[in-house]
């Protein structure tokens, strides 16, 4: 195991202090970087960006790290409280959407990630659904007619 990189300066105390422990987590296993990627979900480049503070990890990466350490109950669950005060407070990206929302944030699965809003679908003009009514209505006039000539 190698040193730490040194943490960026201005990193907010949560999230300074988030990743410290981390990385005493990490520390804990014995395992490097590669070794704790392949237990996990997560590459070894990921866990180097989280454990230098370059990006917030998922919630299910801490899950994955406290698993792999052998945490349970409420030592896990700490983790879980100091993942969510850091990823409240980390730094965002200078580049954010118009509308000044972070929207890929990477900490949020995409299947909890709100959805964009759906495009307003051009309202079909009125001649297309009267001409939609028309042909329904002469398909059960047909209907009607060819059962009445059949039955009689």
């Amino acid at each position: 195991m190698g040193a730490w990189q040194p943490l960026p300066d201005g990193l907010p105390s949560e999230v300074r202090h988030f990743v410290e422990q981390l990385r005493q987590l990490k520390d804990g296993t014995g395992l490097s970087l590669a070794s704790l990627g392949a237990r996990t979900a997560y590459s070894k480049s990921s866990w180097q960006r989280y454990l230098n503070a370059v990006q917030p990890p998922p919630r299910q990466a801490v899950a994955a790290l406290c698993r792999v350490a052998g945490l349970v109950g409420a030592d896990a669950e700490r983790h879980v409280v100091r993942w969510e005060l850091a990823v409240e407070a980390w730094p965002r990206p200078a580049q954010a959407s118009p509308a000044g929302e972070y929207r890929d944030d990477p900490t949020v699965p995409w299947w909890d990630r709100p959805e964009e809003p759906a495009r307003a679908a051009s309202p079909r003009p009125p001649g297309r659904l009267l001409l939609y009514a028309a042909l329904l209505l002469l398909a059960l006039l047909c209907t009607a007619v060819g059962g009445a000539v059949v039955f009689g």
